[in-house]
């Protein structure tokens, strides 16, 4: 069963100046042609282009649904040991057939996990004036 991993990153907005061409639509052409290809050597294959909505906030309790145009790539995974990897975004990904497995692994470690039993961290000396400091000021 072959794996892939996904990136989705956002669509050009504007085209990109180029010497020949004139019109809007050739250089819009061409920005997309440049971020094409600049993934593709990074070996990501384009699947498709999506417009998806994206809640945004309006003045202090408001909010208003915006579409958000995204270019889908995605890239075989030759890997199918579970080891930990970087990608191109620095943000780590498991290497792994299981999906639930990858999850659980790339979920964060909250509060006790993160520190064993026994590794509390240290606690520096009391301060015995800090409550004669506190009573010597006066609070208007």
């Amino acid at each position: 069963m072959q794996l892939y991993e996904y990136r989705v990153v956002p669509a050009p907005r504007k085209g990109e100046k180029a010497r020949g061409l004139k019109t809007v639509e050739d250089r819009f052409a061409l920005a997309l042609t440049l971020m094409m290809n600049k993934l593709g050597a990074e070996g990501w294959e384009y699947q498709r282009a999506d417009a998806l909505p994206c809640e945004e906030r309006v003045g202090l309790t408001g909010s208003k649904t915006v579409f958000q145009n995204m270019m889908v790539f995605r890239r075989p995974i030759t890997e199918t040991s579970s080891e930990l990897v970087e990608t191109t975004q620095g943000l780590p990904r498991m290497l792994t057939a299981d999906p639930v497995a990858a999850a659980a692994a790339a979920a964060p470690v909250l509060g006790a996990a993160a520190h064993p039993v026994g590794a509390a961290p240290a606690v520096g000396p009391a301060n015995p004036d800090f409550a004669a400091k506190l009573s010597l000021v006066q609070i208007d």
